[in-house]
Order: structure tokens, then sequence, then C-alpha cells
């Protein structure tokens, strides 16, 4: 309620306070919290999106490293991330001067689906050398084994020959 709103604002005041100082914008006090009642409710929703962008990093991260990838990553760690931000609307149901709202999930799953591509992209991007080691280890034992099997084959067609041959001699007989 009026506790989380005045800190966002205030959260929203100081961003606006370095912005002002960073780019030499000039703005008076005033003008400050014009700026802070126009952007506040971005804030908050940005601050929601980002926890919940966090939370499904949480959730996906080890998902993704014990093998679970691609669409089953996505439904498993948004099942459980938005289910959560879905309970916690209903919990606001019960909370005086709050109330549930669709939106605020809608918003919560933007973060969460961020977070589990977030997840995707990186696992994605710093695994894939070791990936490609490994495919290249298992290639080159796969062509060794190959070729340990040609060899045991020809060795093996000499030896036959040679079997053949000295059985036709007359030092045998």
């Amino acid at each position: 309620g009026a506790e989380s709103s005045n800190l966002s604002n205030k959260v929203t005041e100081s961003a606006l306070i370095v912005v002002d100082h960073v780019l030499d914008k000039g703005w008076s006090e005033e003008d400050i919290q014009v700026r802070v009642e126009k952007y506040g409710f971005y804030v908050r929703k940005l601050a929601h999106m980002t926890e919940y962008c966090i939370l499904a990093i949480t959730i996906s991260l080890p998902l993704y490293v014990y093998g679970l990838r691609g669409f089953p990553l996505l439904l498993l760690a948004g099942i459980i991330c938005v289910g959560f931000a879905a309970t916690d609307e209903y919990h606001q149901s019960m909370v005086a001067n709050r109330g549930p709202s669709i939106t605020d999930v809608g918003i919560d799953s933007i973060g969460v689906f961020c977070g589990i591509l977030f997840v995707r992209i990186v696992c994605w991007t710093l695994l894939a050398p070791a990936r490609m080691m490994e495919r290249h280890r298992i290639r080159r034992e796969r062509r060794l084994e190959r070729e340990r099997r040609i060899e045991r084959e020809r060795q093996r067609r000499i030896e036959s020959r040679s079997r053949r041959k000295r059985h036709g001699r007359w030092e045998e007989y």
C-alpha cells in the first residue's frame, strides 16, 4: 500500500536526482516531484519485474545445470514462478488496503520470462565451448574406434590369406 508507494517514490526521486546531476538538467525540486509522480508507477512495476526476473534466474539456473533445457525448462520454471506471483497476489487480497491484480501477475510473468531467457542465453553461450570440446572428444573417440576396427579387420584378412597359402604348400604334407 502506502508504505510501498512511499519507498518507490523515494527510489524514483533518488534516481531522478542522479539523472539531474549526471545529465546536468537543472531540475528544481518541484520538477523532480512532478517527475516522481509521473514515473513512480513505472518504477514500482519495473521493481516487480526485476524481483521476478531474479526469482526465475534462481529457479531456472539449477534446472538448466541439471539438464532441463528448452521448452520443458520454460514450462517448469515458468509454472513455479508465475504460480508464486499468483499466490502473492492472492495473499495481497487478505492484507488491509491491498488488493489482487491480474495485471501485476502479467507484469511479474514478463520478468519471469526475461529471467528464464537470460539463463538460457547465458548458459548456452558460456557452456558452448565445453559442449564443443565434448563433441570433439566423442568424435575423436569414434574415429579412433573406427580406425582400430578397420585395422583389426585388415589383420584378420591378412591372417586368413596367410593360413590359406600355408595350407596349400607341400611343406605342410
